[in-house]
């Protein structure tokens, strides 16, 4: 749910950072409408009059961590199957007509959502509600179209993992970090598990959970509530409601032990070192840790000015880049990640000995109130420009309202940011980064 980070000339952020500060105390970013139909479908509308167009998102709230036990790789696999026919269009012709209609497509699968979108103009909104009103249940799929794309899902895992020794670091780390909940399992699938699914796999899936009453219609761009309630009505109002679903997911046990994990590989082009931490999401916290991290992560990775890129690559010139990240917009654990790659001559060992030093120096002495100041003035001015994207408010609403969080939580999260102060980053910060909660993952060139 954070705010995609913008460039901004040093003298603009400055000026816009003293009038955050005076005056938007109270301040939201999209402003959007909200309704929800009778077959339990919420709607919700982010108005952007910038120029002609709309954007549709369809968010089902079901991800690969919603798969049965042994079917990794089923939510994406029906992602890619709901481009196929439905009781109204020919196969491929879905993605055809927008094309057609001068619009773009496409979709995406993560642990706890599946979305997919459309852009086009203002006067063919009602062409593509159409359209994705009539694949929510009307998808129709035969045995030669399920076996020629489970074909395409294999080939995309071997491109995308399989032959690229990083992604099968990232999946290893990944497994590693999570003992027993499903997070473990790759979104692509493991291959062994994707070759088993049944046609009869995918249909009880989408029959379970393309559903009305389990998904969120949003729309943004150029158009009023006025103008959406009968379209959406119209569509996706005379779809049946589903049975109620509930989440029920296996729980994480106590911490255990430091985990590592090492790849050597000749096609390793640039060597790194990555130590993953496990945290609180927005969803599961239940109180200000998960803002608290954002913020830390901002302080340590947050760009040129961070301390890990002070300290890594510009003074003591022991890495390349160096970063870190909050990842808290998942529905039941977070993550909290560093990042380090080695300049040239100098090893992976280096740089993990320094930067697990700085680690213990942040549990030890602390961030300063400096640091705050800046992080928190600079993640605030980002999250106003997220505005000006016809795209960034559908992506973030969209995600938090699949992840367990309300509209207001997406609106005040600027406010929630200003409010975190520098005893609740020291105190999440000696919380999270210890050894024993973390992956650290060292990809080597051979």
């Amino acid at each position: 749910m954070t705010p995609r980070r913008f460039l901004l000339p040093v003298l603009s952020l400055i000026i816009l950072c003293q009038f955050l500060s005076s005056n938007l105390l109270s301040s939201k970013i999209f402003h959007p409408k909200s309704f929800q139909l009778s077959n339990g479908l919420q709607v919700v509308l982010i108005t952007n009059r910038r120029a002609p167009v709309v954007s549709q998102m369809i968010w089902y709230k079901v991800g690969a961590a919603d798969e049965p036990p042994g079917k990794s790789g089923l939510a994406h696999f029906l992602e890619h199957l709901m481009f196929k026919g439905t009781r109204s269009i020919l196969p491929g012709d879905f993605s055809r007509i927008v094309s057609r209609n001068g619009g773009r497509d496409n979709a995406f699968t993560g642990q706890d959502y599946t979305a997919y979108f459309q852009e086009v103009s203002r006067r063919k909104l009602e062409l593509v509600m159409s359209l994705e009103a009539g694949r929510m249940r009307g998808l129709l799929l035969t045995d030669k179209e399920f076996r020629a794309e489970r074909d395409v899902v294999l080939e995309e895992r071997s491109s995308r993992t399989d032959n690229k020794p990083a992604s099968q670091l990232w999946e290893a780390a990944r497994a590693a970090l999570f003992f027993n909940h499903p997070y473990r399992n790759p979104v692509i699938g493991w291959k062994h598990e994707i070759k088993d699914i049944t046609i009869k796999d995918v249909r009880a899936f989408y029959n379970r959970y393309y559903i009305p009453n389990n998904a969120i219609l949003i729309i943004a761009g150029d158009v009023t509530i006025q103008e959406l309630k009968p379209l959406a009505e119209k569509y996706y109002g005379v779809i049946p409601r589903g049975a109620d679903i509930t989440r029920n997911r296996s729980k994480e046990p106590g911490i255990l032990a430091e985990r590592r994990v090492e790849i050597s590989d000749k096609r390793v082009g640039l060597p790194s070192i990555t130590i993953t931490f496990r945290a609180p999401s927005y969803a599961s916290a239940k109180d200000n840790r998960a803002y608290a991290l954002e913020v830390l992560a901002e302080i340590l990775g947050g760009g040129a000015t961070s301390n890990l890129y002070r300290d890594l690559v510009v003074q003591e010139k022991l890495a390349s880049s160096a970063t870190a990240w909050a990842s808290c917009d998942a529905l039941d654990y977070g993550t909290f990640g560093i990042f380090a790659a080695p300049r040239s001559g100098i090893s992976v060992s280096e740089v993990e000995s320094r930067l697990k030093k700085i680690i213990q120096d942040v549990i030890k002495f602390g961030i300063s109130e400096k640091s705050l100041v800046r992080a928190v003035n600079s993640m605030v001015a980002n999250s106003i420009y997220a505005r000006d994207s016809l795209n960034s408010g559908p992506n973030i609403i969209g995600q938090a309202l699949s992840t367990g969080l309300k509209i207001s939580d997406v609106e005040s999260w600027p406010d929630r940011i200003k409010a975190i102060t520098i005893d609740q980053v020291n105190k999440v910060a000696k919380e999270i980064l210890q050894p024993e909660n973390s992956v650290t993952a060292i990809l080597r060139r051979d």
